[in-house]
This record gives structure tokens, sequence and C-alpha cells, in this order.
């Protein structure tokens, strides 16, 4: 079965293209990958990490502090995805859970699944608005609550691989994995807290190469380009 409702998460980097902290091609290439899911009536949620703006701190800011400064970087990105995605003729709305200024709604989960109905992209800004969780934690938190039928993660390479393929040339990558065996094997996918929300609300990550122009409808399309955890 192909997905009609998809939570896709960003890393920061995504945005950055290697060069600034915001790249407006990189920006520019999100929208692009996203014109014809959108064309087919699917429906997406999108998360954003932080990672080119902010990546916690050492002792001199406590981690509560370092937390709170990471969720208002993940709410810049969402902003600047929102804006791309509106001046591409996407219908786009953000919802965060950091009220601080006018450029957004709080978010609830009422809200995201009327705005997806309506065919609005959901980004989701500000995490989930309390320390000590990450942007995976919140990416099946989102998930949950939208009812997605699977998280896409975006990443540089093109699946999970048994070691890093880029300093290990005998690394295999996995095409498929059960949650159990990803965790057991400790491997970098998602942390712990959002595995175990994605196998109790029986939703399934997809890992894959965002960088290469069209893989996302390949995904949709049901072509196996990298490694899915169920």
């Amino acid at each position: 079965m192909k997905p009609q409702r998809v939570l896709l998460k960003l890393s920061g980097e995504t945005l950055s293209g290697g060069k600034n902290v915001i790249d407006n091609a990189s920006l520019q290439n999100i929208a692009e990958e996203l014109k014809e899911p959108l064309s087919h009536k699917i429906k997406f949620g999108i998360v954003v990490g932080a990672g080119n703006i902010w990546r916690g701190a050492g002792k001199e800011i406590e981690r509560v502090s370092a937390d709170k400064m990471g969720m208002l970087a993940t709410t810049i990105n969402a902003i600047a995805i929102t804006e791309i995605l509106k001046s591409n003729n996407i219908k786009t709305v953000m919802l965060s859970a950091e009220n601080v200024t006018d450029f957004y709604e709080t978010v609830s989960v009422q809200k995201a699944n009327e705005y997806l109905d309506d065919g609005y992209v959901v980004v989701f800004g500000g995490g989930l608005g309390k320390p000590y969780f990450t942007t995976d934690t919140t990416s099946a938190v989102r998930a949950s609550e939208i009812n997605a039928d699977v998280i896409l993660k975006a990443t540089q390479v093109d699946g999970v691989y048994t070691a890093d393929p880029k300093k290990d040339p005998a690394a295999k990558k996995y095409d498929k994995l059960s949650y159990k065996e990803a965790i057991d094997k400790k491997l970098k996918i998602m942390d712990l807290s959002a595995f175990e929300i994605c196998m109790k609300n029986k939703i399934a990550v997809y890992v894959f190469d965002f960088y290469k122009k069209g893989n996302l409808q390949k995904i949709l399309n049901g072509q196996n380009i990298g490694t899915i955890v169920s």
C-alpha cells in the first residue's frame, strides 16, 4: 500500500547545503521535491531539526537552556521552510510548540489534522515545547498525532549501513530492519524513545537519500531505494 499521509523528517543540515546556516538553493530543493507528491494528493507533515544553527553546548550552558535554544532554532528553520513552500504556491501552514511570535499558530492535534485534510503542508516547529526531547522523538509524536503511514527520514546516505560507508568501504546496506534489530544493533537511526513510539503506533521509518533528485517520489511510488524499519 502506498502511503497517503507522511511525516517528513528533515535535518537542519538539509537547509544549509553545507555552505550557509540557511541556503536558499537548499530550501528551493525541498519545495521542488514536494511538488510531484503533492500533485498526487499525498498529505505531508514536516519536522525539521536544528543542526545547522545549534547543536547544544558544553557545561557553560546548562541542558534545559541549551534545549530551549534548540527548540527556537527549529522554529527558525520551520519558518524558512514554510516561506519557501508558500513562495512556490504550495499551501503551507506552520504550527509550533514555541509560542513566541506572531509568525505561526500554536500546535494542536485538531488544527494539524484539519489543515492536512484541507490540503495544506503542515510544518511543525519548536520540537515538543519541552527540554530533553529530540526532534526524532518529536517526529514520532507528530506522526502519531496525524496518523501518518510512515516517517520518511531524509539523510545524506542511501539507507542504513552496518558501519559508516564513508569510512568503511566494506559496510553493507540494510534493505529492511525490524525495530528490535535496529535497537539491538545500536544503529543510529532514531533515539530509543522515538522507536518506542513508532513501535507502539505501528509507524514504519524509511531512511533515504533526500539529496538525490526524485528520490522522495520514488519512495512514495513503492521503490525500495533506502532502508525501511518496521
